[in-house]
């Protein structure tokens, strides 16, 4: 007499858990592509490259483009590299403490890079089941997902870009090395302010884009399911 109730419990519960898990699969989709688009950002090295011209880096800094370049790709690389190594510049002079500060940010890269392992390999195993399936609906989640965080971040960046740059680094960071005295870090002349608010737009670019074309591709699934 009680088996439709009893059906109908184990089915919302079926239903919750399938609904969880797809919630589950579309944040880590999405963190996987936040992730990823900070990690291209820092590889795209051409946006620095033509911002030595449009900032005036060589001007500000007093430093050849030659010497620029070297030293930046050698930074990019340094953050890159899977090796732990020491951070020695070519050819700027940089104190003990600029030396901790970019080892914190090479840091950071290298949990980025865990994390980019962890949130690639659920979001296949999401994919997988779910193109299986033929249900799409987590790809329509992580578009949405996707767009509140460029929503975030232009709001920050329209409002007080110094702000949000200075509470972005007290987040981040445990100490205060990263405020660069240009006496004994000159290096800091030649990564203005500008160029890591490019970088951000680059970022949110990037996000926005991911999500139009998750959007797209879930319309197009969803007119081939159909068919």
């Amino acid at each position: 007499m009680n088996q439709p109730v009893y059906v109908h419990k184990i089915n919302t519960g079926t239903k919750k858990q399938y609904k969880t898990l797809q919630i589950l699969f579309a944040f880590s989709l999405s963190l996987f592509i936040i992730l990823a688009s900070v990690k291209l950002t820092l590889m795209i090295k051409p946006l620095y490259y033509f911002d030595i011209e449009y900032l005036s880096i060589e001007n500000q800094s007093d430093f050849s483009k030659a010497e620029i370049v070297k030293n930046y790709d050698y930074v990019i690389n340094y953050m890159l590299s899977p090796k732990v190594q020491e951070f020695k510049l070519p050819s700027i002079p940089y104190s003990k403490y600029g030396q901790i500060h970019f080892k914190d940010v090479k840091r950071i890269f290298t949990t980025i890079d865990i994390l980019l392992i962890i949130t690639g390999f659920l979001s296949t195993i999401g994919l997988t089941i779910n193109i299986r399936r033929k249900t799409f609906y987590f790809i329509k989640q992580t578009s949405s997902m996707l767009i509140l965080l460029p929503i975030v971040l232009l709001t920050a960046l329209v409002i007080n870009f110094d702000r949000a740059f200075v509470l972005f680094h007290k987040i981040f960071f445990r100490n205060d090395y990263w405020q660069f005295d240009p006496a004994i870090d000159p290096i800091i002349n030649i990564l203005p302010q500008e160029f890591f608010y490019h970088s951000a737009l680059l970022i949110i670019i990037l996000i926005v884009l991911s999500s139009i074309v998750l959007k797209i591709l879930y319309k197009r699934l969803t007119i081939r399911k159909q068919v």
